[in-house]
């Protein structure tokens, strides 16, 4: 066996696309084995690195990876080592503890609109290995980097025991990754997303390897809910009815071939009758290419299992089947099997269920989206997902242990029932919104009662321009797309409420009720409505603007107050907005708010006043306004629609959401139960509560009949509690002039009614009269 060894970076650390794509070349060319790469990057969308790897394992090269050294934060994993058909490594210490730098899961291919794949595929010692120096002696060496070639090492040894006349009709890339992991030795106390399959054993995959058969097989072969943390985050949230669908992203491992096929769809078969409550949509890899595809199992808990408490169990079974290898005659046929353990709960109150949005956020790749804090110098990008499972799984984790259920939006705020949730929770979105979204946020949060939890994050066009690069690798300038959040998107989205944020980068500590905080490169709140609750700290202004300023400032003279936190109630709901989204986030957190946001969603899910959050002190006696001008405004001269979902794209409730609305625009903005209508909708069946079909002209209209209320303001009962202040807010800005129009209509038409009759009968007198004579 030949080994080779080639550098693919300058000795400042810096290497091209174009590097690799020679040295890939050459592998192909002189037919190896195996290639080992110890290193990679966060760009999953290089496609011609990326479609390179996929040519050299189509050319049946094993590639073996390092999954990278950003650990312990998730969402990390660098590419390839994230593709499937590599087998990317993790690393762990003597004591089979994971590394701290090793990189952790899941993938962030399939955000923000479906969910990751498990990755590490497995791990090896990586921590203060010995090594040889280049010059002379050893020394001791840690990182991904490490652990990667003790695995390509190993994968080495087991190319070797395999006889080179069969050597290439038995060993690939699948069938490799397929002994490795099912040989795995799984470790106590990490979860999938650390560990992947375990630690590799030699001696476990040379068995398996030994008597192989080519066959298909998925990975992970089993979803075990009571096995927790391994099957983390599955196992600390069960599954319950009315749910958003729960996404587990597997992966199909072909051995038979380089390129496969599913036979027919997957089947769910239920251990007994209990599993039949269990509803399962499944999307996949229609072709399997290269070695590799996936198996995305789509559950929900049937509507007649709300009650129901217990474990469901059964197998999920896929036939795959691959052209028959030379000498052969017949199809490769291979079942796969995929193992379910279910925990299911009866359906949790509304008051603790929480709806994630994750549709509106954006990540790099494909755009430049610069990171939240800007205090962070030496990562420029977002790209951790910013997924409840990735960088806010620490967040995840201490809602579910404050009694929440927290379930994830992938599609348009059109596609859910608001009135099974208590709060809805936007943090640190990047995207646009469209019209109908919010239309229907208004609705929801009025009439409906649902409660809006927003986190903002910076926005400032200056800045923006500032962090302006030029990248040696494309050769193009780069821009950021939009600031930590797209700030005039979410004012737009919380203009019917009153309240908007601006354009300061504010950065400093401060304290609530002696809870120790810290606001790192968060925005301010401009607009706010008379009778809510506005929370004011005296912070410094790093933005271009704000910069100059502190130059010039009096250092005498105090730092105006900025407003950061928000809480009021409107209609029958309840808004909190937070200018900063850092103290959530535990990629560069330096203290959380996890506090804060438990108190929030008390109010919003609950309405539990904490007496300090709603001290009469912060009550807002006259509304904060900035005119329209003065907002922050989008950026010009970005193509954001290249980027985007929502501009220039049709609205589609995905997979992701419920399965009676696949396929369509989602729940009206018929409010279902009140019967109440935002102005212009269009009259739907408050019976179904969703568009049978995506054109709007085939959509099938019912009569609308208003409810008689309890209550005594009747349909312009909009607001309840404190009296507010919001310029923009309700329809009864249209509502009270058209009834005032209507009712002067019906009693001019009734009198002219009664005139015309007395004028025919005096006309029918006279003529008899006449008659008469």
């Amino acid at each position: 066996m030949r080994f080779v060894c080639l550098q693919m970076h300058s000795l400042l650390q810096v290497s091209y696309t174009s590097w690799f794509l020679d040295a890939f070349n050459y592998a192909i060319a002189t037919n190896m084995d195996v290639l080992n790469l110890s290193i990679g990057g966060p760009d999953y969308l290089d496609l011609p690195f990326v479609e390179k790897v996929w040519e050299i394992t189509a050319n049946n090269i094993i590639m073996v990876s390092a999954i990278g050294n950003d650990g312990p934060l998730y969402g990390t994993l660098n590419n390839p080592a994230d593709q499937s058909d590599v087998i990317g490594v993790g690393g762990i210490d003597y004591s089979d503890h994971i590394a701290s730098f090793s990189s952790r899961g899941m993938s962030t291919w399939e955000m923000p609109h479906g969910y990751g794949r498990v990755k590490p595929d497995v791990v090896a010692y990586g921590r203060e290995i010995m090594g040889s120096k280049i010059s002379t002696g050893c020394k001791s060496l840690s990182g991904t980097s490490v652990a990667s070639p003790v695995v390509a090492g190993m994968v080495c040894l087991l190319v070797s025991v395999i006889p080179e006349s069969s050597r290439k009709d038995t060993l690939n890339p699948a069938s490799m990754k397929q002994a490795l992991v099912e040989g795995a030795a799984k470790l106590g106390g990490p979860n999938m997303y650390e560990q992947g399959a375990g630690r590799v054993d030699l001696l476990e995959s040379y068995e398996i390897l030994k008597n192989y058969q080519p066959r298909a097989s998925i990975f992970p072969s089993i979803l075990d809910y009571t096995d927790c943390p391994y099957s983390w985050p599955f196992c600390r949230q069960p599954l319950y009815a009315g749910a958003m669908p729960v996404i587990f992203n597997a992966t199909i491992l072909n051995g038979m071939g380089v390129i496969g096929y599913v036979e027919s769809p997957p089947t769910w078969h239920p251990s007994d009758e209990v599993g039949n409550l269990l509803s399962i949509h499944f999307t996949y890899s229609n072709v399997i290419w290269p070695w590799t595809g996936y198996l995305a199992l789509h559950m929900q808990i049937k509507d007649e299992g709300a009650q129901f408490s217990g474990e469901i169990s059964g197998n999920v079974t896929l036939r795959v089947y691959s052209p028959p290898s030379p000498g052969e005659k017949n199809l490769r046929i291979s079942t796969c099997v995929l193992q379910l353990k279910l925990k299911i709960v009866p359906t949790p109150p509304r008051s603790k269920r929480v709806l994630w949005d994750q549709f509106h956020s954006i990540k790099y790749p494909p755009g430049y989206i610069p990171r939240d804090s800007l205090d962070v110098r030496n990562d420029i990008l977002d790209w951790h997902g910013d997924h409840l499972h990735t960088n806010f799984h620490i967040m995840f984790n201490m809602l579910r242990d404050a009694g929440y259920y927290v379930e994830t939006l992938g599609s348009p705020l059109t596609c859910f029932d608001a009135l099974r949730y208590g709060t809805l929770l936007l943090v640190d979105l990047e995207e646009e919104y469209f019209q109908e979204e919010i239309e229907k946020l208004r609705d929801d949060v009025l009439n409906s009662g649902l409660g809006l939890v927003v986190f903002s994050e910076w926005y400032n066009v200056d800045t923006m321009v500032k962090m302006r690069f030029f990248d040696d690798n494309t050769r193009s300038w780069w821009t950021p797309v939009t600031g930590g959040a797209n700030v005039p998107a979410l004012n737009d989205l919380l203009a019917p409420f009153g309240i908007a944020f601006g354009d300061k980068i504010l950065n400093g500590d401060f304290s609530i009720n002696g809870e120790q905080s810290r606001y790192a490169s968060g925005t301010d709140i401009v607009r706010f409505p008379k009778g809510g609750y506005v929370h004011k700290f005296p912070f410094l202004d790093s933005s271009e603007s704000g910069a100059t300023q502190n130059v010039l400032r009096d250092p005498e003279v105090t730092m105006a107050d900025s407003p950061i936190l928000g809480l009021v109630q409107v209609g029958e709901g309840r808004v909190v907005v937070y200018g900063d989204s850092n103290c959530l986030d535990s990629s560069h957190m330096v203290t959380n708010c996890y506090w804060l946001l438990r108190k929030m969603l008390d109010f919003t899910g609950g309405n539990i006043r904490d007496p300090v959050l709603f001290s009469s002190s912060v009550k807002q006696n006259s509304p904060l306004y900035m005119e329209d001008n003065q907002l922050p405004s989008r950026r010009t001269d970005v193509n954001f629609s290249t980027y985007s979902a929502v501009v220039g794209k049709e609205l589609i409730c995905g997979s992701d959401s419920v399965f009676e609305i696949w396929g369509t625009k989602g729940y009206s903005l018929q409010v279902r139960g009140t019967n109440r209508r935002l102005p212009g909708s269009s009259v739907s069946n408050p019976g179904r509560g969703l568009n049978s079909t995506v054109e709007a002209s085939h959509l099938k209209h019912s009569e609308l009949t208003l409810e008689n209320r309890s209550d005594p303001l009747g349909y312009l009962g909009l607001f309840y509690g404190e009296e507010l202040d919001m310029p923009v807010l309700v329809a009864s800005h249209w509502l009270v002039p058209a009834i005032i129009a209507v009712t002067g209509l019906v009693v001019f038409l009734s009198f002219w009614r009664i005139r015309q009759k007395r004028r025919r009968r005096r006309k029918g007198s006279s003529s008899g009269r006449y008659s008469n004579l």
